[in-house]
């Protein structure tokens, strides 16, 4: 039900803006959080947007370099800007939906997720 692209290769240092799409619902009245996932580590909350105040929150490893927001326009879209990336980066990058109140990275918390897009990001 929620789908992730923009993912690609890029060089250290450059931009990428990842969006999350919902097929049957508006984003309205869910928090949406953005997690990425190296191959054989836990998946890590990257970035959350509250519904309602749209407060957000970031992991301190992307504060300042990641940016989300939703498109109060198409009312079923979320992006992750990412800038001054690093190989660190590097991961799947999965867009999530929660219908509980509030920001949350806690990967439990959420109801519906995205098939992920792989961000590749070369030094």
């Amino acid at each position: 039900q929620l789908q992730a692209s923009g993912g690609g290769l890029v060089q250290a240092g450059g931009s990428l803006r990842l969006s999350c799409a919902a097929s049957r619902f508006t984003f309205d009245d869910y928090a949406i959080g953005w997690f990425r996932q190296v191959p054989g580590k836990e998946r890590e909350g990257v970035s959350c947007i509250s519904e309602g105040d749209g407060s957000t929150y970031y992991a301190d490893s992307v504060k300042g370099r990641f940016a989300i927001a939703r498109d109060n326009d198409k009312r079923n879209a979320v992006y992750l800007q990412m800038n001054s990336l690093k190989p660190e980066d590097t991961a799947v990058y999965y867009c999530a939906a929660r219908t509980v109140p509030g920001a949350s990275t806690i990967e439990a918390q959420y109801d519906y997720w995205g098939q992920g897009t792989q961000v590749t990001v070369s030094s």
